[in-house]
């Protein structure tokens, strides 16, 4: 066991080094190329051929049982990216090299194993419990900077310029119609029609293509700057939660389990 141990570490190491710098390019680009995780693949791919190695000569029922379900979690990522939209194409790959590369701790953390201890899951799971904090944050930015909204936007997304959109990060959460009279008049989309677009397949609109294809987008310029400010989402890619996640279950462990043991007072 002490091989796959030093294997698990080794792809540990490599996909940290990765997600870090990841998540540095997703905050200054927007995007991350599939070719950032080229020299990760290089080392951690090999690493998770000999951890499996190692798992099916000391338990092949359980080895068998784990790349199942590690095969079963990358297929969900990748349906959940290309075809429900639910995911961002880096994030859907992040966790899929995650999964399919270390599908167990690679050393007790502080907190010990949790009762499942598959880590993939520990992973995601510390993602989205990480990601809960920002929108106390946005709201917290909000009350400060005295913005006014429907109370449930509010942890969600903040006013921008209107003629000024294109430099921001986020996806647009007003939809504005100008009426005969020149009036502009403008409805916040609700989060449910939010996400049947997205599982339908339809884009949202989002800041930075209105810099790259400004002439596609010269009419809803149009009526931003007119209304004067536009309510956007707040653009933090999840890769970063992602990133948090991942550093937090090797070092901190299942902070679901951590919760769930402090709420109940065995911690």
């Amino acid at each position: 066991m002490s091989m796959i141990y030093q294997t698990l570490i080794i792809s540990s190491v490599a996909i940290a080094l990765t997600l870090i710098y990841a998540s540095v390019l997703d905050l200054r680009e927007r995007r991350v190329p599939f070719k950032t995780w080229y020299p990760m693949l290089v080392v951690a791919l090999p690493m998770a051929v000999l951890t499996y190695a190692g798992l099916f000569s000391d338990s092949p029922r359980f080895a068998l049982g784990l790349l199942f379900l590690s095969a079963m979690l990358c297929v969900f990522y990748y349906v959940a990216s290309a075809y429900l939209h639910l995911f961002g194409g880096a994030d859907a790959w992040a966790m899929i090299f995650i999964t399919a590369c270390i599908p167990l701790f690679p050393a007790e953390p502080y907190a010990g194993y949790p009762i499942i201890a598959f880590f993939p899951i520990s992973v995601i799971m510390n993602a989205v419990l990480l990601n809960l904090v920002t929108p106390l944050g946005i709201f917290a930015m909000n009350c400060l900077r005295k913005n006014h909204g429907p109370l449930r936007y509010m942890f969600v997304g903040f006013p921008v310029a209107g003629d000024t959109i294109q430099d921001e990060f986020g996806f647009v959460m007003e939809e504005f119609t100008e009426g005969e009279n020149g009036e502009v008049t403008r409805r916040y989309l609700s989060f449910r029609e939010a996400i049947r677009r997205m599982i339908r397949g339809e884009r949202r609109l989002y800041t930075r293509d209105f810099k790259r294809n400004p002439k596609e987008y010269q009419e809803e310029l149009r009526l931003y700057r007119k209304a004067g400010t536009v309510w956007i989402s707040y653009g933090v890619p999840f890769i970063l939660p992602i990133c948090a996640g991942f550093i937090s279950a090797l070092f901190i462990g299942d902070i679901m389990t951590i919760l769930i043991l402090a709420l109940s007072g065995v911690v």
